[in-house]
């Protein structure tokens, strides 16, 4: 495209380096994942970026699959010493998961951390997604409710992303620094019961910074390729249909 001012051609934008370390297909799949975001960003698109998202602006409480981006709309949750908060890396995360599944033709609603479209909000898989707190430490967690209606069926979602997400980021998991707060998370309790749902801490903000500022891309596959896996099990209310 030529330059209005000068009339000469614009550079060509330079492609992002490959990454030093090879993680296998998840990487290929985040790569791409890293351009068709940039393409969302420049054209000025969202959470809302296909027409079936669009009947969230409308009041619809159903979706495939609902994404808590957690803090948004609310509060900055934990804070490095430079200012990097954790909402806005969760939010960030959550599009590119959203987007990631819409591609695959799966309905998403990115939700706020304490939007009234949760109350009784129906899905086919609900995923909470937060950032642990700005110290040197490293891993990942995910819970689900204490007391679940479905207890077999968000173990299996909560088992299944922790495969997928170990293996498409090499974080270990860090379940024994799993809350209370997690598995009594307030979204969990006002979801309709039918609804399947789980919380993931992606990483610690501090040890686990580079991943979840730089890598995203590998997040957003980490979390869409389970909910994926999760969808296409035989007994899923997606795979019923």
């Amino acid at each position: 495209m030529a330059n209005r001012d000068t009339g000469r051609p614009t550079p060509p934008t330079p492609s992002r380096p490959a990454p030093a370390s090879a993680r296998g297909a998840a990487r290929l799949v985040a790569a791409l994942l890293v351009v068709a975001v940039a393409g969302v960003a420049l054209l000025g698109l969202d959470e809302t970026a296909s027409i079936r998202g669009l009947a969230g602006l409308l009041g619809s409480r159903s979706a495939t699959v609902g994404l808590l981006a957690g803090h948004w709309q609310n509060d900055s949750g934990a804070t490095c010493p430079d200012g990097l908060t954790e909402a806005e890396i969760n939010l960030a995360v959550a599009r590119a998961v959203a987007y990631t599944l819409r591609q695959n033709g799966i309905d998403v609603q990115v939700l706020p951390e304490y939007g009234a479209q949760l109350n009784g909000f129906r899905a086919q898989a609900f995923v909470a997604i937060h950032a642990d707190s700005c110290v040197d430490l490293s891993g990942f967690k995910i819970a689900r409710m204490t007391h679940s209606d479905d207890p077999e069926a968000e173990d299996r979602l909560v088992e299944i992303l922790y495969r997928t997400y170990g293996d498409a980021t090499g974080l270990a998991p860090h379940r024994d620094t799993i809350t209370d707060d997690m598995r009594e998370y307030h979204a969990l309790r006002r979801i309709s019961p039918s609804t399947p749902g789980a919380i993931i801490e992606i990483g610690f903000m501090g040890g686990d910074r580079y991943l979840l500022t730089n890598e995203q891309d590998l997040v957003a596959v980490g979390i869409a390729n389970g909910i994926m896996t999760f969808l296409d099990e035989p007994g899923s209310a997606a795979a019923g249909e």
